[in-house]
């Protein structure tokens, strides 16, 4: 279901957790009482074991993610977990930000050689440099993601300035967002900064059990993150400032011209308290170019107010 909403919401890949829990937990951690009220057992382990999938499960998920068109992955929760995956032939790892730091792991994974998307919750820059030079070592397709790790997200903790500073000290990888605020509009904040991978958690129904779905996108929502998020990569542009095509008309319309504030007579050489700017019919010299006329001599008389055209100064350098 989940990959079926998330293909008809625009999504490109559905990911899913995947841990084998005696790897990820040690045996006090999973005989812990767990007695939230979103517990799904008496103890954590309990919990936990309610809620993962098999690895039969995860092949059914993979086949019917396929069927759908959409792609399919998982965070490898521990190292038996990328193991797992990487049997599945997954197109890349996700890395929790559980894991950030966890050396070891990042090495082993990183060594599979599958690319790898890098959440960063709960680590310092410091850390972040070393992650980088550790995967890129023995891997080269990586993305890292700014997150904060809190469920729901307080807009003051998003922290979307770590964007550019992650561009600035790694130019050579894609950076990226994972969100676990409420709505859309600081993931699309994040695009507009320059996010290249967007990470959101989705559910059928925020008020199901589980601290999750609090934080996390229904299908409407998530359906209008992804066109905001196409919309916003569209007007990117190029960042080469011009007048574009669509402009002209406008320009056409409105631009400015060179007009004369008195009447000048043929021969006449030009100083700056005879021009004016004014939008002028016809159209005349840019005032950007008012300098170029000043000491050359006009070639033909203007009456007042009239437009100065390139052919009226003599010697004047028409740039078009």
């Amino acid at each position: 279901m989940a990959g079926l909403r998330g293909k008809d919401c625009g999504a490109d890949c559905a990911k899913f957790q995947k841990s084998e829990l005696e790897y990820k937990f040690n045996k006090r951690a999973l005989e812990r009482p767990y007695n939230s009220k979103h517990s799904w057992g008496k103890t954590y382990g309990d919990h936990k074991r309610h809620l993962e999938f098999s690895h039969e499960q995860y092949r059914e998920l993979q086949k019917y993610a396929k069927g759908v068109g959409i792609f399919f992955t998982a965070s490898g929760m521990d190292e038996m977990a990328v193991d797992f995956l990487d049997e599945l032939d997954v197109p890349f790892f996700k890395v929790a930000s559980c894991d950030a730091n966890n050396f070891p792991y990042l090495e082993l994974t990183a060594k599979k050689g599958r690319p790898m998307v890098i959440s960063s919750g709960m680590q310092s820059m410091a850390t972040m440099r070393r992650v980088y030079q550790t995967v890129k070592e023995h891997n080269q397709k990586f993305t890292i993601l700014q997150c904060t790790s809190a469920y729901p997200l307080d807009p003051e903790d998003v922290n979307l300035r770590v964007i550019a500073e992650y561009q600035k000290e790694f130019p050579d990888i894609p950076i990226g967002y994972s969100g676990h605020e409420r709505g859309i509009s600081i993931t699309v904040a994040a695009v507009a900064m320059g996010a290249k991978v967007v990470e959101r958690h989705v559910t059928l129904d925020k008020s199901w059990k589980g601290n999750d779905h609090e934080a996390s996108l229904e299908p409407s929502e998530l359906t209008e993150l992804v066109r905001a998020i196409r919309l916003v990569e569209r007007a990117q542009g190029t960042g080469v400032k011009q007048m574009l095509p669509c402009e002209k008309a406008c320009h056409d319309k409105l631009g400015k011209s060179v007009v004369a504030k008195v009447v000048i007579p043929k021969g006449t050489v030009l100083s700056m308290d005879m021009l004016g700017v004014k939008v002028g019919e016809p159209r005349g010299i840019s005032p950007e170019d008012m300098g170029q006329l000043l000491g050359k001599a006009i070639t033909e008389d203007v009456e007042e107010d009239g437009s100065i055209t390139p052919r009226m100064v003599d010697g004047y350098n028409n740039k078009g």
